[in-house]
């Protein structure tokens, strides 16, 4: 397969193109110049301004889209020709930092995490758009029940086949990163059957979850103090962040 290039003379971009591809460990090839193009560059990332300098016709002008990562999905999409999938699987690792994999005709495409539950509804919309498929299907873990339930209830009026699969034998080595595991754990679970699920599930925090919350909320505290059951439950339901409830409860004392 093809690799990325990057060229551009745009420091400030060139930085946060890098920055972004090493994040997500991309192999990409730095290019001095946009003439004698090696041939094993498919894609080459540039600016808007230094698009008619290079005579590759597949580009992507990073500056055009409202992220990086957007552009980058795009750029990679390019590499491997296809302008439609038979079958595209999303894997979805649940958790206050939900990992995202996305696995087209049995290639793993990309893994990535996400900052919120909240936010994964925002990324399956855009990885819809950039891996048109024959057919879809998004896969959950059963895990982190409450922060489950509230990303299946989010993803629910998109109308793709969502199911819930046992994400027991996913669990990758402790070896890796936090991040990095969770886009593995992502990525298992995707490729699992699972239970289809075609309604918006219940938001019942168990006095096991809220006590949880509770105790991150005196980690991040440094032990100064818990926050209060009720508040626990909105942190929760997806009401507010965890930084938020904090706030909220200092501005009481």
């Amino acid at each position: 397969m093809k690799t990325l290039g990057v060229y551009t003379k745009n420091f400030s971009l060139y930085h946060d193109i890098l920055k972004t591809l090493k994040k997500r460990t991309l192999a990409y090839v730095l290019l001095s110049s946009p003439a004698n193009i090696p041939k094993k560059i498919g894609v080459i990332l540039t600016s808007q301004n230094e698009l008619t300098k290079i005579k590759s016709q597949k580009t992507i002008a990073v500056d055009a889209y409202d992220t990086i990562d957007y552009a980058i999905d795009l750029a990679i999409q390019k590499l491997t020709g296809k302008e439609l999938y038979k079958k595209i699987f999303i894997g979805i690792d649940p958790g206050e930092r939900p990992g995202i994999a996305i696995v087209g005709d049995d290639i793993l495409l990309l893994k990535i995490h996400v900052d919120s539950p909240e936010k994964v509804i925002h990324e399956i919309i855009h990885f819809l758009r950039i891996y048109p498929s024959k057919e879809t299907i998004i896969r959950i873990g059963h895990g982190s029940t409450i922060t489950r339930n509230r990303i299946i209830n989010s993803l629910i009026p998109l109308e793709v086949p969502l199911e819930i699969v046992d994400e027991t034998s996913t669990t990758p080595t402790q070896q890796l990163g936090r991040n990095e595991r969770d886009g593995e754990a992502a990525a298992s679970i995707a490729l699992l059957q699972g239970g289809r699920v075609q309604t918006k599930l219940p938001l019942e925090p168990t006095r096991g979850a809220i006590r949880n919350v509770q105790k991150r909320s005196r980690q991040l505290t440094e032990g100064r103090y818990s926050i209060s059951e009720k508040i626990a439950l909105k942190v929760l339901k997806g009401e507010l962040s965890l930084v938020e409830a904090i706030k909220q409860e200092d501005s009481k004392k």
